[in-house]
């Protein structure tokens, strides 16, 4: 038996949907556990470019079972356009396939339209959420008012949640943003037919992904957004709504704890970060541009452009610390092939005293001075090599100081964005096992 968490180890878009595509081929079983559409994962097929938001990466292999947890805010639009989408590019997608939770959370026109205002209310407060309703919806969860997958299924309980949660709703959407109302009737008669069309799918996931690994079934679960966006241990306020690491497989895919055998985390040679927040090693000079444009860093799901910056040795030690990494994977690699000098965050500043451990929430990380070291470029186009022995010498040495400064072996490489442009390193059976 063997299971593996595969998670963002930095604020994001570090390139998981490539990496979970190709660990997908070792797996029976693909979990995504948290999160909604506001994920957008892209997977390079030949050529052919997929952008997956819901639906796990392993949709793309022929076999493999791939399942939407509990622990996911679900737009039933969103969900029903990206089936639909893949079965007109030819890819499989039926209840045999793609399995989604009774429990998991419904994302209703309210939420949409609640999470837009509330931006524009919040002026320069605002957060940078995308405006797709997963906050509003989480908000709901926690305050057991929302409603499940179940629920659309169940018309009298539908109408009945329903009608209570737009009472809420629609005084809030006239009196506070001054937005028409939501007609309960019309709502109601679009998320039923909605539910409809999401039945064959339903099921209890949870039971199922542990009956999967009970009979010997390899299991991988897919994290959707970065570690530093953790709701809980990421640069608060500007997080998402959930527990993105590997601490949220046991809440978000009702699978135990005790049962996940391998973790390993994902990051850039890199830093970037979407939307507003702190950004320590962030360059706000040309070489920040030139990382954009060299790794096209526009966002999968909205389009918006990326802050870009430097590796920060800081922020991916205490994320592999807290999610319990057994190995991390490097990506986008090449990205950083023109440049003469490559820099690395290796210390925060504050107040005068040298932080070289993440200081989290004890300081206003908007605020530091960030120490950089650097190391010399290879300014050698290295996307078609396969071996780690042949990539250049600067290459390695750079790829091993890193490694030394984190405290956390490579395990893999990625080189480019296809799926076959990655590295393995000595180390990549021991933390991924049989995935």
């Amino acid at each position: 038996m063997s299971s593996v968490s595969v998670f963002g180890a930095q604020w994001g878009d570090e390139g998981k949907g490539k990496i979970i595509d190709g660990l997908a081929r070792g797996a029976d079983v693909i979990v995504r556990y948290q999160g909604g559409a506001n994920a957008g994962h892209t997977v390079i097929v030949s050529g052919a470019k997929y952008v997956l938001h819901l639906i796990p990466s392993g949709i793309l292999h022929p076999g493999k079972v791939n399942v939407i947890g509990n622990g996911l805010a679900v737009d039933p639009l969103k969900f029903i356009e990206e089936v639909e989408g893949l079965r007109a590019r030819g890819v499989k997608v039926d209840g045999t396939n793609l399995r989604l939770s009774s429990a998991a959370h419904v994302i209703f026109e309210h939420h949409k339209r609640i999470d837009l205002a509330s931006e524009r209310w919040r002026g320069v407060g605002r957060i940078g959420t995308t405006g797709r309703g997963i906050g509003p919806c989480y908000a709901d969860k926690a305050a057991r008012t929302g409603l499940r997958v179940a629920d659309l299924l169940e018309p009298e309980r539908c109408r009945r949640r329903l009608a209570a949660a737009l009472a809420e709703k629609n005084a809030l959407l006239e009196q506070v943003h001054g937005e028409q109302p939501l007609s309960l009737e019309e709502q109601l008669a679009r998320y039923m037919h909605l539910g409809e069309v999401l039945r064959p799918f339903v099921g209890d996931t949870g039971a199922e992904v542990r009956d999967a690994y009970r009979r010997g079934k390899h299991v991988l679960f897919e994290g959707a957004q970065g570690a530093l966006l953790d709701i809980d241990h990421g640069s608060y306020p500007y997080v998402t709504s959930s527990n993105t690491g590997s601490d949220g497989i046991a809440a978000g895919a009702g699978f135990p704890s005790r049962w996940l055998d391998r973790v390993v985390g994902i990051a850039k040679a890199y830093c970037t970060r979407v939307g507003e927040g702190p950004f320590p090693s962030e360059d706000h000079g040309a070489d920040g541009v030139k990382i954009r444009e060299a790794g096209n860093e526009y966002g999968a799901t909205t389009g918006r452009p990326r802050r870009c910056g430097w590796f920060d040795v800081l922020a991916m030690r205490y994320s592999l610390e807290l999610n319990g990494a057994d190995g991390w994977i490097m990506t986008n690699l090449d990205v950083l092939d023109s440049f003469d000098e490559i820099k690395v965050a290796t210390a925060y500043e504050v107040g005068g005293q040298m932080h070289r451990e993440w200081p989290g929430a004890h300081v206003d990380l908007a605020d530091v001075k960030v120490h950089m070291e650097g190391a010399r470029g290879w300014k050698t186009d290295i996307t078609a090599v396969r071996r780690y022995e042949d990539l250049p010498a600067l290459t390695r040495k750079y790829v091993e100081w890193v490694e030394k400064l984190v405290g956390v072996p490579i395990v893999m490489l990625s080189v480019g964005p296809d799926r076959d442009q990655v590295i393995p390193r000595d180390g990549l059976k021991r933390a991924l096992a049989h995935a």
